[in-house]
């Protein structure tokens, strides 16, 4: 036995909020970065492309994006497992459920590309596309196809970093990997060069940094053995009796954010899917920028349900819940009173049909984001199956209600059949749950997690509503606008919106991460 002592309860909080922090914070960063770069971009690439051709890219792409689906749950179950037998220092046994979990990775990766390939020559069969648009929307496809299908494979080492607690690391690769990713999207359409040499050179750069990733694995956990020989039946029965509520979790969000895009190419054609995606871009990287906290936190409930802290879960509950509003709804609220000015200078008026889908989709980002912390204490805390049946029936209604709407509401109709169910599944099923598993009362939470961050958005609407047209048709200008804002709110939230104990807890804990980032300067053993 060790004659260490086992950290304090209050130095085992401290330790869990840094390294929340640590991982939240430079997630951050890598989110800023690509979001820069993508508002950059994005314009650039329409305008070398055009409307067409860019609106194919982003259909094909949305294809794709339900290939993840394929990994039937397992990436998602396999962070759960990564983090509890490293809880109980059982790296032998870790090592076969990642051995495991690889040979399944690789038939899965495999699998993708024969779906895609079959997808590829039913392109024409499926969406109303000309002969050219058919035969390069094949190519573009099978090039993205192969991304997914190395990242398939490589998702284990992703499931490392992530049960580690190790996001940070992966982090900075991230960043990095944007950075290299937009040059190379920007030198290969100045040198005249089209979708398709853009799609490879930019597919090459992604490949190369799952390299990266691996490398980041084998940095975290020194001991990890990958062979097929450590293959075991026992282990994936472990591992699929969780994976499968993943796997319905995963293929209800894959529904919910890209089938939108699938229904508007089947009903209305690419160019009615480029003025969608517009739209939905600012609204995925607003909730990017907006829901990291809940991403990191699911190895942290794992943790504290095993351990049958439900006063810990509560407070983790209340807290990531109040910052989650508090960080969402300022931008997604300034985005949905600015949208008109921010449509214009970034795109121009020809896309002005993206500003009723920017503030509709603004609104859904605000109540995921506001109920993510929900879901994520009821996945780690043994409430999945909850989760995962009730965002496949939000997925269904979301699925019946866009084609309903689409041919009568146009774009608007999808936006709104996204915005119904997933404000009815987070508001009146998941949210009175997770206050349920953590013994507190609805009213509790509203009082405590949702009042503090929703009140200071009167004042911020206030700001936006008196100044909104003085504001020069700009993208800096409205985005000084943006900024503002978003700095008001931040001001009433933080003053007025919480208490002085709480303004002291946060105030507190930047301090104890910005000491832990300072590098001390090491002392001699003679000093």
């Amino acid at each position: 036995m060790s004659d260490t002592a086992p950290p304090s309860g209050a130095a085992t909080d401290t330790a869990e909020t840094l390294t929340v922090a640590r991982n939240v914070s430079t997630r951050y960063l890598a989110i800023g970065i690509e979001a820069l770069l993508g508002l950059v971009v994005l314009p650039f690439n329409i305008a070398h492309l055009g409307t067409s051709a860019y609106g194919l890219w982003m259909l094909t792409a949305s294809i794709t994006a339900y290939f993840s689906v394929l990994d039937m749950g397992y990436s998602g179950a396999l962070v759960k497992f990564v983090a509890e037998y490293r809880a109980r220092r059982d790296y032998a046994g870790l090592n076969e459920i990642l051995s495991t979990i690889f040979v399944v990775f690789a038939a899965f990766g495999v699998l993708t590309y024969l779906v895609a390939i079959a997808i590829a020559l039913s392109l024409g069969h499926i969406f109303t596309l000309s002969p050219e648009q058919v035969h390069v929307g094949r190519i573009v496809l099978l090039i993205i196809s192969l991304n997914v299908a190395g990242g398939t494979a490589f998702n284990v080492f992703g499931g490392v970093i992530n049960g580690f607690q190790r996001y940070d690391l992966n982090n900075v690769v991230g960043a990095a990997s944007s950075v290299v990713t937009a040059a190379v999207n920007v030198a290969v359409l100045a040198a005249g060069y089209g979708l398709v040499e853009l799609v490879a050179a930019t597919t090459a750069v992604r490949l190369i940094t799952y390299l990266v990733y691996r490398a980041n694995a084998y940095r975290v956990f020194p001991g990890l053995q990958i062979r097929v020989a450590s293959f075991r039946r026992a282990r994936l029965r472990e591992v699929t009796f969780f994976s499968v509520y993943m796997l319905l979790i995963d293929c209800a969000n894959k529904m919910n954010y890209s089938l939108d895009a699938i229904v508007i190419g089947s009903f209305l054609g690419v160019s009615a899917v480029a003025v969608w995606t517009i739209g939905q871009r600012v609204a995925e990287v607003t909730q990017r920028l907006t829901n990291q906290l809940n991403d990191v936190l699911f190895p942290t409930v794992v943790d504290n349900s095993a351990a049958e802290r439900t006063e810990r879960l509560q407070t983790i509950f209340v807290q990531a819940t109040r910052l989650s509003l508090g960080t969402v709804i300022p931008l997604a609220g300034s985005i949905i009173l600015m949208a008109g000015p921010l449509v214009r200078a970034w795109v121009g008026p020809d896309f002005a049909g993206s500003v009723l889908v920017l503030r509709l989709l603004s609104l859904v980002v605000v109540v995921r984001v506001g109920s993510a912390t929900a879901s994520t204490v009821l996945k780690g805390a043994g409430e999945h199956r909850l989760v995962a049946f009730t965002n496949i029936g939000a997925a269904l209604i979301n699925l019946a209600l866009g084609i309903a709407l689409v041919r009568p509401m146009g774009l608007a109709g999808v936006a709104v059949a996204t915005l119904i169910p997933v404000g009815a599944a987070s508001m009146l099923v998941l949210f009175p749950a997770a206050c349920r598993r953590v013994q507190m009362s609805l009213f509790s939470a509203l009082r405590e997690a949702v009042w503090p961050a929703l009140w200071p958005a009167a004042v911020m609407s206030a700001y936006v509503l008196a100044t909104r047209d003085l504001v020069p048709v700009s993208l800096f200008a409205v985005g000084v606008q943006l900024v503002v804002a978003c700095g008001i709110y931040a001001l009433v939230f933080v003053a007025l919106g919480i208490s002085a104990a709480q303004r002291h807890l946060y105030l507190s804990n930047v301090a104890a991460l910005i000491r832990q980032r300072v590098p001390r300067r090491p002392v001699s053993e003679g000093a």
